[in-house]
């Protein structure tokens, strides 16, 4: 009998399917040092338990991504360990501040699949959610994933494409307990703009670029436990190269946007996200902002900014997609995000 996991395959996920993804996380904080080692992330609430301290939390939290990365990870050996790629996001939410200690589980259910053209791979939805040691939902999204499929003989499923909401209403983002901006601290922060500082249209160059390394996005991929095959075998694929995790270039151009949003402090929800075009080792990654929408919230001293974040290998600020409607060549991600901001 086989001991080992050769992953699942499209054929082998079936409408209403929950899965219980192994094995828990306990966060450390060095789990903050390792990511902020891996990219350019400064922003003062992440970095700073007093200036967390002063905005109405016990200490600083761990990055919102990091959260992501930890959940999304656990769910890869069951969802998209033969995945050709992972293709986007929805209704992504965070729902509660994580600190060092708390342990992370994650469990998913099948709500679509739809078998491609070709016949050889499909795409599986799911819906992830991370809870804490208390059983509290931290975090929630959907995600769409292209996997292969086992037998190309295996017969298609009955097409079910779920319906998603275009985008998370700034009356259901979920501000953390306590939180406050009212002593918010600019000179620490690293920049003196508020909400009100920004205009609807605005498009913000974040000036600076990174090139990907081949052995830092391998590293940030095992941090997270993700162990898709396609990020770390150069045999699956024809050219030999090893396809960039997605959320490596989610953390890198989010990490680049401080550089004009310094006081964007806390992601509280993903309303939709693409990874328009694939990334390599050697691309170097530029990212430029738009603001979407802004509005105040009920806590003290706190807005909520929605922004439209673009990484892209060639090209230039603003650029996205060309005549025909499609992504230009040079855009690596396509991401609509609320984040919170001092008033």
């Amino acid at each position: 009998m086989a001991k080992t996991n050769s992953g699942r395959f499209f054929e082998d996920y079936a409408i209403g399917q929950v899965i219980e993804h192994a094995v828990p996380r306990t966060v450390s904080g060095g789990e903050r040092a390792l990511y902020h080692a891996l990219y350019p992330a400064r922003h003062a609430l992440y970095s700073s338990d007093e200036f967390a301290c002063v905005s109405g939390f016990s200490g600083s939290p761990i990055d919102d991504l990091i959260v992501f990365h930890i959940v999304f990870g656990k769910s890869v050996p069951d969802i998209s360990l033969n995945a050709v790629a992972n293709l986007g996001y929805a209704e992504v939410q965070w729902f509660m501040a994580v600190y060092p200690g708390d342990t992370l589980r994650s469990t998913s259910e099948v709500i679509g699949l739809k078998q491609n053209s070709s016949g050889k791979t499909g795409v599986v939805y799911v819906r992830t959610k991370g809870t804490n040691q208390r059983g509290e939902t931290v975090l929630s999204f959907v995600r769409w994933v292209m996997v292969r499929k086992r037998d190309i003989d295996a017969p298609a499923p009955e097409v079910i494409v779920p319906s998603t909401a275009s985008a998370v209403s700034v009356d259901d983002l979920v501000i953390p307990n306590g939180l406050s901006f009212s002593d918010y601290d600019f000179t620490q922060a690293g920049e003196p703009h508020r909400l009100g500082d920004y205009d609807i249209g605005e498009i913000i160059d974040h000036v600076d670029g990174v090139t990907i390394e081949e052995a830092e996005h391998m590293l940030a991929t095992r941090l997270w436990q993700n162990t898709a095959k396609t990020h770390f075998d150069g045999t699956l694929r024809p050219d030999g190269k090893r396809l960039i995790y997605g959320g490596h270039v989610i953390s890198m151009a989010r990490s680049l946007s401080f550089n004009g949003l310094a006081n964007v402090q806390m992601m509280v929800a993903i309303n939709a996200g693409a990874h328009a075009n694939p990334c390599f080792a050697g691309d170097t990654v530029r990212a430029w902002s738009e603001v979407l929408d802004k509005a105040p919230t009920s806590a003290s001293g706190v807005g909520a900014m929605r922004l439209r974040l673009v990484a892209y290998k060639e090209g230039s600020a603003g650029d996205l997609r060309g005549e025909d409607g499609k992504y230009l060549a040079g855009v690596l991600l396509d991401l609509d995000y609320w984040a919170l901001v001092p008033l």
